[in-house]
């Protein structure tokens, strides 16, 4: 148990946007929420999942939709006090804790603002360790967990829960009242008791959003390593590529944003090409015309001098990037994860090879 104040928001923020793989939506905006909350109402309590009884009802808390839609509409006041009175209603019990869905700049940030708001511990676990684009991606679904009864509530007032015979399911009706709603809606779901939150949950993925952040904030003061060599080896992550932006493709369509950035090599990469394709996180790395990484696996641009994320709302011509591969959480390398998040599922035409794998020709 501990408290998390503004500072470790600023860290977190940074953290969870690298493991957002591109999405997640924008940093910025998800501190400002969450430090503009905890100015009003003080610090939030962060329970270790072993701290939660094994019978107290859990709640994810996200947002839904195109991350650069909720950068213009913003949160309300009222929307995490209309959820919390609709699961409590539904269960016939408080909610002991809320809880992060997925890491990313806004999900991260999204879920500590509503503790901060009802006066609830906030739990370091999620369901994925990164972020994926569609609410059934995670890890409880694995664990047979369902993702109704969800509450969804709009800026404006309106509010719907969801029953659905999948989890699938759920994410097609919810998405279709999103875009009805503006394209970006606040919603909980996936309530858990804490016995199943222990066994199918990402442990510690707020701690290790603050580890990271704080890291890459701290990355050029390292010594004995270049501030390249620190991040890789702070993040345990592999260099793929590094190279200007040289053209940015992208359009919001069914709710997400999807879309491409194209690459042209600078240092060791000069005279290289690469892309990145994105639905709202990063899912291919294609450097020469070769996949070196893919979903579940993360796929993250950093700023080449400062070694910030680069969400994919952010990308823009000539901006100096190198693309970053992380292995993913060890439960998405299996069979059940993969037909969830593997390339093919998003369309790509390869089957899934671990990322350290993919890289043993010596690009990493």
């Amino acid at each position: 148990m501990r408290k998390i104040g503004i500072p470790e928001i600023e860290d977190i923020a940074l953290g969870a946007a690298l493991l957002g793989a591109g999405g997640g939506g924008d940093p910025y905006i998800g501190r400002l929420v969450a430090i503009g909350a905890v100015q009003k109402y003080g610090p939030v309590t962060l329970l270790s999942p072993e701290e939660v009884p094994d019978d107290a009802l859990c709640v994810p808390i996200a947002m839904m939709g195109a991350p650069t839609i909720l950068g213009e509409k913003a949160v309300g006041d009222n929307e995490y006090q209309t959820l919390y009175d609709t699961v409590s209603t539904f269960y016939g019990k408080p909610i002991y804790a809320f809880m992060p869905i997925e890491a990313g700049g806004v999900n991260s940030m999204l879920p500590i603002a509503a503790a901060a708001r009802l006066g609830l511990p906030l739990v370091d676990c999620d369901g994925m360790g990164r972020a994926f684009p569609e609410l059934q991606m995670v890890t409880f679904s694995i664990g047979g967990g369902s993702a109704t009864p969800m509450a969804l509530v709009d800026e404006k007032g309106n509010s719907s829960i969801f029953r659905t015979i999948t989890n699938k399911w759920t994410e097609e009706l919810a998405r279709a009242v999103t875009m009805a709603c503006g394209g970006s809606v606040s919603v909980s779901l996936y309530a858990m008791e804490g016995a199943f939150m222990k066994e199918y949950g990402v442990h510690g993925i707020v701690t290790r959003s603050q580890t990271l952040g704080s890291a890459i904030r701290r990355v050029k003061e390292t010594d004995g390593q270049s501030p390249e060599e620190a991040f890789l080896s702070i993040t345990e992550g592999y260099k793929l590529f590094k190279g200007k932006i040289g053209d940015v493709l992208r359009e919001v369509r069914g709710g997400f944003n999807f879309g491409k950035v194209l690459l042209e090599g600078i240092a060791e990469y000069k005279g290289q090409s690469a892309y990145v394709e994105f639905q709202n996180e990063n899912l291919t790395a294609t450097v020469e015309g070769e996949i070196l990484a893919t979903t579940p696996d993360l796929i993250c641009l950093v700023d080449t001098d400062t070694f910030q994320p680069v969400p994919t709302d952010a990308l823009k011509y000539g901006k100096r990037v190198m693309v970053v591969g992380l292995k993913c959480f060890p439960l998405w390398r299996t069979q059940a994860g993969l037909d969830l998040v593997g390339p093919r599922y998003f369309g790509v035409d390869t089957d899934y090879i671990p990322l350290e794998e993919r890289c043993k020709g010596g690009r990493a």
